[in-house]
């Protein structure tokens, strides 16, 4: 390891699919992951979210096959995850909401993605893989997890101890995705 640590873990962190079904993750590391997700800057403080935890096998298992497709062949790892990260979007406050409106961003979904961020740094950096998904059954997955029909679950972040090696990351040039003082 170099003497950055958070640039290791940019560089070593990866979208795991293929995990150790023989190891589970003791809640106390998932209490520091969500924590570093608590602390996730938000729009105005907003801090729309709300995570639920699945690490019961039997509703893991459930929540597993809401999010994967098997005619696309989508998510077909996500049982072998010992643990899944439910993400909810909640109401932002009032500053947000205006915000949003005025400037017609929707700043929850980028505050899940800050948190997002912080829940796959933080199982980098205690040696669990993880792999955030958007692709998956909403419908289904609210009514296993007893989540309102009003709300919506924007992200299911897979989380467990990879049984993969670290993949070459290809990536674009800097100079294709940076500038300087103006666009291109």
């Amino acid at each position: 390891m170099s003497e950055n640590i958070f640039y290791d873990l940019v560089n070593q962190r990866q979208s795991t699919r293929a995990f150790d079904t023989e190891r589970a993750v003791d809640r106390e590391i998932i209490a520091r992951i969500l924590e570093a997700a608590r602390l996730a800057p938000s729009a105005c403080n907003a801090q729309p979210w709300h995570f639920i935890v699945v690490d019961d096998p039997e509703l893991k298992n459930k929540v597993a096959d809401a999010a994967s497709a098997k005619l696309l062949g989508m998510n077909h790892f996500t049982k072998q995850a010992p643990v899944h990260i439910i993400v909810v979007e909640e109401k932002v406050n009032i500053m947000s909401g205006v915000g949003g409106i005025v400037k017609d961003k929707h700043f929850a979904f980028l505050d899940i993605g800050i948190a997002a961020a912080h829940i796959c740094l933080a199982a980098q950096s205690e040696g669990l893989g993880s792999c955030i998904l958007g692709w998956f059954g909403e419908a289904k997955m609210k009514k296993l997890l007893n989540v309102p029909d009003n709300k919506r679950i924007v992200l299911d972040i897979v989380i467990g101890y990879p049984n993969q090696p670290l993949r070459e990351k290809k990536r674009k040039a800097s100079d294709e995705i940076i500038s300087y003082n103006t666009y291109k």
